[in-house]
């Protein structure tokens, strides 16, 4: 079956994950860390993107991030990919690809899903373990958005730039929302739209989405029931 093409419209937030080939490590040594972030930082001033929060996990990586482009997410991910494994080829001395073939997206409504997408990413490493709190681990944007640090590569978006009206008082904010724990139904459906492809929102943001890309954006049946008629009008009604 052919992919579908992803869902990407400029200026709207994107919840992007890469992974490790066969789900192996893509990190080794805090240098590796560093020099990701490096080409993040390059990459998403080259490509046009304006990143808000991101994880870099031992074997795959989380980003959110506003495309200025439909074309930016492929360019930076594809800029970052190729400039990191060749270092980490030359470094290790090893040979071959690092990353999964093909990365994993969702456009997200932002006044809904926003702040709670850039918690999930934050929280990675509390949810595997790795760490007791956001805080604790070195590699995410989390410092920066609940104010412990600066953080040049972020550009906060406006419904985080909405939580006060300085940087105290958003970052105050920001860290009061991992007071309470993420729950668990909104975990499951940014995994599902993640790895699906879907767009994350309500009925109402995806109609919208769907009306401006005029193509569906929701999950559809397989195989036989691609052949019905209720699927047959679905895809007439999706072309308009």
């Amino acid at each position: 079956m052919a992919r579908l093409p992803r869902i990407v419209i400029p200026d709207q937030a994107l919840h992007i994950i890469q992974r490790g080939n066969n789900r192996q490590p893509c990190f080794f040594a805090d240098d590796d860390y560093h020099y990701y972030l490096d080409s993040l930082k390059e990459a998403a001033i080259r490509c046009g993107a304006r990143v808000h929060a991101y994880v870099l996990m031992t074997n795959h990586v989380h980003l959110l991030l506003t495309p200025e482009s439909a074309q930016a997410p492929s360019l930076l991910l594809q800029s970052v990919g190729r400039r990191y494994v060749r270092y980490v080829n030359h470094v290790f001395r090893r040979s071959g690809t690092l990353w999964e073939g093909r990365y994993k997206s969702t456009l997200i409504d932002s006044d809904r899903y926003l702040l709670t997408c850039s918690r999930y990413i934050e929280l990675n490493p509390v949810r595997a373990r790795m760490v007791d709190r956001p805080g604790d681990y070195p590699w995410s944007s989390f410092h920066s958005n609940a104010g412990a640090s600066m953080n040049p590569m972020l550009s906060p978006h406006p419904i985080y730039l909405a939580l006060g009206g300085t940087p105290e008082s958003r970052a105050l904010a920001y860290s009061a929302l991992f007071d309470s724990h993420l729950d668990p139904c909104a975990i499951e459906e940014i995994r599902e739209a993640t790895e699906t492809g879907i767009v994350l929102g309500n009925d109402r943001f995806r109609e919208q989405i769907q009306s401006t890309l005029r193509r569906c954006v929701a999950r559809q049946p397989h195989g036989g029931d691609r052949k019905s008629e209720a699927f047959q009008k679905r895809s007439r009604e999706t072309r308009r």
